[in-house]
């Protein structure tokens, strides 16, 4: 009988999950680094709103966001690579050659996915001018680029190298809050 409790307690905590590291990246690393995230979006275009659950695979070539609503249904599948942008709505189809004017046409409302990747990775765009603003671990916390301010709000660990996990974006009337749930840096 004493046996059995030391071994009940070593399958309890074999059972246990055990919480996913915090996201963190080489910030050398980040710019051509793949990734897939899991997060909530919410939208603010002008007063009209919109919120959902945002799914996003980068590839260095190639993106694909899934854009959700409140249960779950996939509300728009958008797909680009250096050559074409399309977008799936309500089972029709719509491409262009640049993603955010796509967005913009379909959904009223768009991101600029090429610049996207950088700030989501907590890096700027060296090919454009910026103004930035950095914590005392040397991690953003405002952006401005390309007529977009973005705010860094929250990073997954006290680390210098920690990914965020809660951004703003405004343009314009356009005003973004991004929450990611889940970082996945070497998506297979």
């Amino acid at each position: 009988m004493r046996l059995l409790l030391p071994i009940m307690l070593l399958l309890l905590s074999a059972c246990s999950s055990v919480a996913p590291p915090p996201a963190s990246a080489p910030v050398e690393a980040r710019d051509t680094a793949p990734f897939n995230l899991n997060g909530r979006i919410a939208v603010n275009n002008g007063g009209q709103r919109h919120s959902g659950a945002l799914r996003w695979q980068h590839q260095p070539q190639r993106d694909v966001l899934l854009l959700q609503g409140p249960l779950g249904i996939t509300v728009a599948r958008i797909t680009s690579d250096s050559e074409m942008a399309m977008l799936e709505q309500n089972g029709k189809r719509y491409q262009a050659q640049d993603v955010e004017a796509l967005m913009q046409d379909v959904l009223s409302w768009g991101l600029p996915l090429p610049l996207l990747h950088h700030w989501l990775m907590g890096t700027v765009d060296d090919a454009l001018p910026s103004h930035i603003e950095r914590d005392e671990l040397g991690r953003l916390t405002l952006l401005q680029q390309a007529g977009w301010d973005v705010r860094y709000l929250l990073y997954a660990s006290e680390q210098a190298d920690s990914l965020p996990t809660r951004i703003t974006f405004s343009h314009d009337d356009l005003q973004i809050r991004l929450l990611i749930d889940e970082w996945d840096l070497a998506p297979k």
